[in-house]
């Protein structure tokens, strides 16, 4: 299903992103569960495409997630199947064997090992897969890839989002342009633990698939597993980044250890790609009209204050709050309270965007209503707060609640 409007918070524009050397994408109609649009896409890769990934801590994971989780230590790709509309999750034996059959005909056409090749599927929960939709329809789209089809990728992927999530970077390594494209799908059921739904990154860096996959859990970290739409984690979360490496032949030499003074540059690239990603993905939070950054510093430790941040981008009464445009900071602080993390009471300080409202352990003497709610009318709400004990930091994105995520959910499966 599609959302009827779009997400107030959506992008002028959408990023157009260049085509990448080792790639080819398609997307077409398979009517998985949808009619009249694109539910099925591949992307196909060239021999020697190195890959890395995470995926959902839930123990409930998909029969798509348990394939990438066995295929990953191969260290190598040709084709990644992406359907939308089933989940494939919480199917047994029977999604066990849609996945197999997925593998084997991907591999008999490309002409390689089931072993590498990749799937993910977005959709309902508990309903099995007919592998037929999808095998039946793989010679044609993977014969007709071509390498500028990520528009129609990052659409075919969509369930209830209301855009699709479209990002790009470039930068140098040794004197030459590489890229770092991104697609991703997300909207709810939106808590990330190691990665979030749907997202996948390819890029030319001719680059190790140990040294990609150290590089991806790090940035992973600060951008997909720093969202929270409804702190509910998915079955199927999964984010795969591909190196085809074909800037080699253009003469960048390979990345094959960590400590390679080169990897900077990379490193910066793919946080980049992988924090717009997030961030669309958030911004497009089933009913959201608002962003919402909570920052927490003076925490006992980052992690430390990472969990107290979440607390407050979680708290339905702080996400109803920002719906409302009501400056309740009071809500921000139970927020904190409960978080079960060291917070100094009569230190505590809290700001709503460059407005401190409250200051070391009471209202702020300078509190002024009227500019706070004048403030909360905005589409970006920053919430700040110094917990008062200690130098850690860290800073997640979430989103208001409103009715309409309660509509959203009420009638998912019809």
């Amino acid at each position: 299903m599609h959302a009827e409007k779009v997400s107030p918070l959506a992008p002028d524009k959408f990023a157009e992103l260049p085509q990448i050397e080792g790639v080819r994408l398609n997307a077409a109609e398979a009517g998985i569960k949808y009619t009249g649009r694109k539910d099925l896409a591949v992307l196909c890769f060239d021999e020697g495409t190195a890959l890395a990934g995470v995926f959902t801590q839930s123990k409930c994971p998909s029969a798509p997630v348990d394939l990438c989780r066995r295929n990953l230590s191969g260290g190598s790709a040709r084709l990644l199947v992406i359907n939308s509309g089933n989940a494939n999750a919480f199917t047994g034996v029977k999604g066990e064997q849609s996945v197999s059959e997925t593998a084997s005909a991907g591999a008999n056409i490309i002409g390689c090992t089931p072993s590498e090749i990749f799937a993910a599927s977005t959709g309902v929960i508990g309903e099995p897969l007919d592998a037929s939709k999808i095998t039946g329809r793989l010679p044609q789209m993977i014969a007709e890839a071509r390498a500028d089809g990520w528009r129609p990728v990052a659409e075919a992927m969509m369930t209830t989002d209301t855009f699709p999530k479209l990002a790009t970077v470039s930068t140098e390594l040794d004197g030459i342009t590489v890229t770092i494209n991104g697609i991703a799908k997300g909207a709810g059921m939106i808590a990330p633990d190691m990665a979030t739904m749907l997202a996948f990154v390819v890029t030319d860096v001719p680059i190790e698939a140990n040294v990609l996959q150290s590089l991806l859990n790090e940035t992973a970290a600060g951008s997909f597993n720093s969202i929270t739409v409804d702190t509910d984690t998915s079955t199927s979360d999964t984010l795969l980044a591909f190196a085809t490496g074909t800037a080699g032949t253009r003469g960048v030499k390979s990345l094959a250890d960590v400590s390679d003074p080169r990897i900077g540059s990379v490193r910066e690239a793919l946080f980049s790609v992988l924090k717009d990603l997030a961030l669309q993905v958030v911004s497009d939070g089933e009913g959201a009209s608002k962003l919402i950054e909570v920052t927490v510093t003076g925490a006992d430790s980052s992690v430390s204050a990472k969990r107290i941040a979440l607390s407050v981008a979680n708290s339905p009464l702080v996400k109803t709050a920002v719906a409302g445009e009501d400056a309740n900071w009071g809500r921000v602080v139970m927020a904190i309270g409960k978080a079960g993390e060291p917070a100094d009471r009569d230190k505590l300080s809290i700001w709503f965007g460059d407005n401190r409202l409250a200051h070391l352990g009471e209202r702020d003497p300078d509190y002024d209503e009227d500019i706070a709610s004048a403030y909360m009318q905005q589409d970006k709400i920053v919430i700040r707060a110094d917990v008062g004990v200690g130098d850690g930091q860290a800073t997640v994105w979430g989103c208001d609640l409103t009715k309409e995520y309660v509509a959203i959910n009420g009638d998912y499966r019809s």
